[in-house]
């Protein structure tokens, strides 16, 4: 999948952005305002095959009114393709056509890392950061995040 930047992207100028921080057991979702200022940690899904995800991942983009969806690839450091890249290209595609949507890839690297720390430094206990899935939709808000302000450096 080529990289793109969020200006190459053909999304509306206003309205809420999705954001997927995909796993094989959890699927982080966090959500920006119809303004675009801010990236909310939304909900932790429990991964229940691509059909399910798919569906599941639709319904939260309707019912919260997103224009756009933005998914986390797994880049490795050295900007390689990571392990569950072709299956994050893969939730793209399908999203795409189950949505209708302007659905992106965008590079996730070291969110759930920054997304631990944070929720470290915020006092979170371990077994609330894992159980709960905190980290996963921290770690979708960060990918958001790093998007929104993407879109904002592009419109100056």
């Amino acid at each position: 999948m080529q990289r793109m930047s969020a200006s190459s992207l053909s999304i509306p100028s206003l309205g809420r952005i999705l954001a997927v921080d995909p796993g094989s057991r959890r699927i982080g979702v966090a959500l920006s305002d119809p303004q675009r200022i801010l990236a909310q940690p939304l909900t932790t899904l429990s991964s229940g095959g691509r059909r399910r995800d798919v569906q599941a991942l639709v319904e939260l983009a309707r019912e919260h009114e997103a224009v756009a969806v933005v998914v986390g690839l797994p880049y490795h450091m050295d900007g390689s393709e990571g392990a569950s890249f072709a299956s994050a290209v893969r939730l793209i595609e399908d999203l795409r056509e189950a949505s209708g949507l302007p659905v992106c890839g965008w590079d996730e690297r070291l969110t759930s890392v920054q997304a631990e720390r944070t929720l470290i430094s915020a006092g979170v206990r371990r077994d609330k950061r894992r159980r709960k899935g905190t980290v996963d939709r921290v770690a979708a808000a960060l990918i958001l995040e790093s998007f929104l302000t993407s879109l904002l450096n592009s419109d100056s």
